[in-house]
């Protein structure tokens, strides 16, 4: 049955890896699922043990908070923010700056997917409208909706599984990631103005010679008409954006200040946030990420039945026993890199949990899970919704213009969390 279990598993984690299986119509989302299918069929967990295996904790946090990002989604809050940003009297680089502060705000509390999601098209036209190349701007969204997901445990799924897996405590964590989260920030902004300066401007040559297609032919800026754009862009309802923000500032207070259990607070503002008038639960609901909530169920299951055979604790102390052990900061770190960039961030994360006992594991899972997202289009999915709102838009970022941003960012923002949580376990 091991033999079994562990090709399964590895099976599931090569369809992480690729992003599908060969000859199969299936995604990540997919693949998960039917790990967790098969470990059922097969008897290496039963039914009941399945579904004990699913931390139901973060799930329904997440769930939750994907209602209250659907809520400040429709209520136009988002695009508003956007537009007010650009009618600032800034010169380009303070506006690039100005973005990646706000955006990087947004994403600690509403999730960076969402974020990246309502902003990428109204940010498009807004560059449109300024004249503005908006490639660099596009790839800070990116970079900044990351970096800032990464200072609070519910701005990102990994975060929220670290939070509710290890029992953190979500004031001392903020705490903790805000130095490298404001210096990766600082760092990402500075990188990418020196890149563009003296190339804002939309006709740039160089721009347009940066955004070209495989074949050498540069592709439009600004493809579909100014016109188009502007209807991706929601009217700011008051009432549902100060209900949503209301919410979210009471469920941060709580989170703080509150003994009561995060999801439970979490669960009971999305059911308030479901509770209107106005916007139909078809709608709110529309926008949750239910395929994200079952990769995570079908992961859970996978990883647990890997657990139980004992072969991933096996090879954690045969890697300890040459002196890599995982269980200690700097290991967890290195490992933590890798893995996020082969399997993607939630499965790495899964996987290294359960070895994850240090006073610092969780500062270290959660920062560097989420920063090493920035290193490739593939590394996050909001990476993917980024360029592929742009590609809507007639806006190629191919993987090369992105590593130009992603691979320095990446490496600067961990050499700066690398140095800082040194310096804390030094302290500790």
């Amino acid at each position: 049955m091991t033999t079994t279990i562990v090709a399964i598993f590895l099976i599931v984690y090569l369809g992480m890896i690729l992003g599908e299986l060969p000859f199969l119509q299936i995604d990540r989302t997919g693949v998960a699922l039917l790990g967790a299918i098969a470990m059922v069929s097969f008897d290496a967990v039963s039914l009941q043990e399945a579904a004990e295996s699913v931390h139901l904790p973060t799930i329904i946090l997440f769930f939750s908070f994907m209602v209250l990002s659907a809520q400040m989604r429709l209520g136009g809050f988002y695009d508003w923010v956007t537009r007010g940003l650009a009618d600032l009297p800034l010169s380009p680089p303070l506006l690039l700056g100005a973005i990646m502060l706000v955006v990087a705000a947004l994403s600690a509390v509403f999730s960076n997917d969402i974020v990246c999601l309502a902003v990428a098209p109204v940010l498009i036209h807004t560059c449109t409208r300024l004249r503005l190349d908006p490639i660099p701007y596009l790839l800070a969204l990116a970079c900044a909706a990351n970096i800032g997901s990464a200072w609070t445990l519910i701005g990102n799924p990994q975060n929220m599984l670290i939070g509710q897996t290890l029992h953190l405590s979500f004031a001392a964590y903020s705490a903790e990631a805000a130095v490298p989260v404001a210096l990766g920030l600082a760092a990402t902004w500075a990188l990418i103005a020196w890149q563009t300066r003296g190339r804002w401007a939309q006709g740039d040559a160089h721009a347009n010679a940066a955004n070209t297609t495989p074949a050498g032919t540069p592709a439009p800026v600004a493809a579909t008409p100014a016109a188009a754009m502007v209807n991706d862009e929601a009217a700011l309802d008051r009432w549902q954006t100060a209900k949503g923000l209301t919410i979210a500032a009471v469920l941060l207070v709580a989170f703080v200040y509150s003994p009561l259990p995060r999801e439970h607070v979490a669960l009971t503002a999305a059911g308030v946030l479901l509770m209107s008038r106005k916007l139909h639960t078809t709608r709110t609901l529309g926008l949750v990420d239910w395929e994200l909530l079952i990769l995570f169920i079908g992961l859970f299951v996978v990883n647990h039945a890997l657990q139980r055979t004992g072969v991933a604790t096996a090879l954690v102390n045969d890697f300890a026993a040459l002196g890599f052990d995982l269980r200690q900061p700097g290991p967890l770190f290195a490992g933590t890199f890798v893995l996020s960039n082969l399997v993607s961030n939630v499965p790495a994360v899964m996987l290294l949990l359960p070895f994850s006992d240090h006073a610092f594991a969780g500062p270290v899972l959660a920062l560097v899970s989420t920063l090493a997202g920035n290193l490739l289009i593939v590394g996050s999915i909001a990476n993917i919704i980024v360029v592929d709102a742009a590609r809507r838009r007639g806006i190629h970022i191919d993987w090369r213009r992105h590593a130009r941003v992603g691979v320095p960012v990446t490496l600067v923002t961990l050499a700066i969390t690398a140095t800082y949580l040194w310096i804390r376990v030094q302290i500790y």
